[in-house]
């Protein structure tokens, strides 16, 4: 590859939203530009089960994100395994740079880097991360067959992760600080109904307990929110499953923010606050962050990139 090239639309990610904009770009005759990231397919591709993508009762994450790519480099999109470092929005042709040293330059972007695990900022989780501390159950969940684990959450992620980590632990104990969850009614329900699953209510992570030695998880120390006692619960695993949050780190300073980093939109529409850059996917969405929503956005983005550049040559 040369060490410069140049493209109508570069699209930064490679989820739904990436994907699906390949797709539509590469149909209106752009020659699309893709550029994966440091997580080619997103956040499916640690994800199992997706029951909820239309024609399809059950897919494997990892398997619909390959069928995606294929997809779109069959219509005729450029896809480059590379990670893009810095971004020059201030004049046309934008200019991209990257973690191989590659200068790409475009007429215009559509942004899909989607969202990233949040963590909880204590000293011991960072410590002890990558040794019994993870926030990707697909990812880890096999090394502890057997064991008992604890996953820290309410919401989607943190029912999806416990319910899929009781394949391999003997027990899976989920900590909220409430005593209802947030997650789909549906996945409340299995959760609930799961033997393996014990939940514990009105409880906060404190501090993760273990060796240095090597360094291991042995336990967890939890606080109740509402009387202060604190527990210790034994466990050779923490899954922290709190969410996301927006991989915004090339735009955060330059495009316009809200709802602590999404991307703003213009209403109906993946315009940002830069003419000729567009965003889509789980980078904007605040409310839905579904795979098939952020593929939605994904098609808008090449639509509205097509619109863009022949009112704009």
């Amino acid at each position: 590859m040369s060490d410069k090239k140049h493209t109508k639309v570069l699209i930064i990610g490679s989820g739904p939203a990436g994907y699906t904009a390949g797709i539509y770009a590469s149909r209106a005759m752009l020659n699309p530009l893709l550029v994966q990231g440091i997580e080619p397919g997103g956040q499916l591709t640690t994800t199992t089960e997706v029951e909820n993508w239309p024609g399809d009762s059950e897919v494997q994450g990892p398997d619909l994100m390959l069928r995606m790519e294929k997809h779109s480099k069959d219509m005729g999109c450029e896809i480059i395994s590379d990670i893009i470092t810095d971004l020059d929005l201030s004049k046309r042709p934008f200019t991209a740079k990257s973690d191989r040293g590659v200068t790409y330059t475009s007429d215009a972007i559509i942004l899909a880097t989607g969202a990233r695990a949040k963590w909880l900022g204590l000293a011991s989780e960072e410590k002890f991360k990558g040794f019994g501390v993870s926030a990707c159950a697909t990812c880890d969940g096999f090394f502890y067959r057997g064991e008992e684990i604890v996953v820290i959450g309410g919401g989607n992620t943190a029912v999806e992760e416990a319910l899929f980590l009781t394949k391999f632990a003997s027990k899976v104990t989920l900590i909220h600080r409430r005593d209802e969850l947030r997650s789909e009614k549906i996945l409340q329900d299995r959760l609930l109904k799961n033997p393996k699953i014990s939940p514990l209510w009105f409880y906060e992570l404190i501090e993760v307990l273990g060796t240095s030695n090597p360094l291991s998880v042995t336990g967890v120390r939890v606080k109740n929110v509402k009387t202060g006692d604190i527990i210790t619960l034994s466990c050779k695993g923490v899954f922290i499953a709190i969410g996301h949050s927006p991989a915004n780190e090339l735009i955060k300073h330059v495009l316009e923010t809200h709802l602590g980093g999404y991307v703003v939109t213009k209403p109906d529409s993946t315009e940002t606050s830069i003419p000729g850059v567009f965003a889509a996917g789980d980078l904007t969405d605040h409310k839905y962050r579904q795979a098939v929503t952020s593929a939605g956005m994904g098609c808008m983005a090449a639509l509205e990139a097509e619109r863009f550049l022949s009112e704009n040559e």
